[in-house]
């Protein structure tokens, strides 16, 4: 065989394999982690390094509810990812929500209204300082469970006190804790939310 022909059939194999190792790389599946970033129902998530300010002007709306984030100030949660995505949403039934689609992004922080301070459009504190009113005695910002973050204890501690509150067992938790009851009466909530949003629809087509 004179080294041409060596040369040639080096040059085959190489090309050969080269062809082979694209179509093995075409032909593997996406990760989950992949796909979802891709096609994922949260792949647009708006970026912001400075989601705080002026919030509810920029996240206007609830992202999974459509709810005005302004008029629910008082329960409104927004989350910031570790890649500066946003997600704003209207309430802990929400946030909850988009936490649970975004299990492959870490939270970098979690801020939620705070209900017992002044002003129409409340304040913002970091979840991990708030302390939180889980009132079953009322229902709350898409939940029948009122949920209600307070950045003073003190005030927290008396929402929880009120009368009809504390014979309904309201409590004052952190937000992990919450959190957890916040999935626990997702399945109702969600029965409940469906049924109300399907009467609407009804009388917005008559």
């Amino acid at each position: 065989m004179t080294t041409i022909d060596r040369r040639g059939l080096v040059a085959g194999a190489a090309l050969a394999t080269l062809f082979a190792t694209s179509a093995r790389a075409e032909d593997m599946p996406m990760s989950p982690m992949e796909w979802t970033d891709a096609h994922g129902l949260i792949k647009d998530l708006p970026k912001d390094a400075d989601p705080t300010k002026d919030d509810v002007k920029k996240f206007p709306r609830c992202r999974y509810c459509g709810m005005m984030r302004a008029k629910f100030s008082a329960t409104r949660h927004l989350i910031q990812y570790e890649d500066d995505a946003v997600d704003a949403t209207c309430s802990l039934h929400c946030a909850a929500i988009g936490l649970a689609l975004n299990m492959d992004k870490g939270p970098k922080a979690i801020w939620a209204g705070d209900a017992g301070a002044d002003g129409e459009v409340k304040p913002l504190v970091l979840v991990d300082k708030a302390f939180y009113v889980v009132d079953p005695s009322k229902p709350g910002t898409m939940t029948r469970v009122s949920n209600a973050a307070y950045a003073d204890e003190a005030k927290a501690k008396a929402a929880a006190a009120v009368e009809t509150s504390a014979k309904a067992g309201a409590e004052v938790i952190g937000f992990d804790a919450a959190l957890r009851k916040a999935y626990l009466v997702m399945a109702d909530d969600t029965i409940m939310l469906r049924k109300r949003r399907g009467e609407m629809r009804k009388k917005m087509k008559m």
